[in-house]
């Protein structure tokens, strides 16, 4: 907010009909939707996959039950050794990205992308979607496969260096939240599966229908019992 603060020339929102602290509000609020309802979404998607494929979800918790044991909680210092939550989290992101069409960019010259003439001014959206799904990419690309995040793709990044799994987008302009959004999810993520079975209360698999909008967010709440798998003592 500093960085952004100091580059405004007041007399200039003044001009254009806004003061300073709704610039500052406005600002607020833009940050804190596009880090809530994203990191909410992704972590449904994933607890929704992971009901759809319960043998995921047993080796998700028994990789938490080894690496961090059952008498405490994950910290931050633990991630990096759930490989697999890691894998988990990368396969989610690549089925559902939080931004399928990513955000609107806008070419700055006239350029040539894959034959395709683009004049500058040009509104450009990336269908990330696509690109995670593509077959000549990845095997079987509907399906939910953490594996391959430890396999034949092991060591696939999301800062933008490889073009074919781009979940927060690319170059200057990809999402500023990244790190934050990682390790929050991570430590979400592995302390509700290490704290609880999760099971789905309905019979039949969870729907997976998505709702059409700018971010992925499932069309239907997810519903799940939570039921204590720790010591009471880690609880409190």
């Amino acid at each position: 907010m500093d960085a952004l603060l100091s580059v405004v020339d007041e007399d200039q929102l003044l001009e254009a009909g806004h003061d300073v602290d709704t610039t500052i509000k406005a600002t607020c609020i833009a940050l804190i939707l596009a880090g809530t309802e994203t990191t909410t979404g992704t972590l449904t998607w994933a607890l929704a996959l992971m009901l759809n494929n319960p043998q995921v979800l047993s080796k998700a918790q028994h990789e938490l039950d080894t690496k961090i044991g059952r008498e405490r909680l994950a910290t931050e210092s633990d991630l990096t050794k759930l490989e697999y939550l890691d894998a988990i989290l990368k396969e989610t992101l690549r089925l559902y990205p939080p931004a399928p069409l990513n955000l609107p960019h806008e070419s700055m010259e006239d350029c040539t992308v894959g034959g395709y003439h683009i004049p500058a001014g040009t509104r450009l959206l990336t269908n990330i979607s696509k690109l995670h799904r593509d077959p000549r990419v990845y095997s079987d690309p509907t399906l939910f496969r953490p594996e391959r995040f430890l396999e034949e793709h092991k060591g696939l990044g999301m800062k933008g260096q490889n073009f074919e799994f781009i979940p927060f987008g690319a170059g200057r302009r990809m999402c500023p939240g990244l790190s934050f959004a990682l390790q929050s999810m991570q430590l979400i993520l592995a302390n509700l599966l290490h704290a609880f079975h999760v099971v789905n209360p309905r019979n039949g698999p969870v729907d997976m229908s998505e709702e059409v909008g700018i971010t992925n967010i499932k069309a239907s709440p997810l519903q799940v019992l939570l039921k204590s798998r720790l010591s009471s003592l880690v609880y409190g």
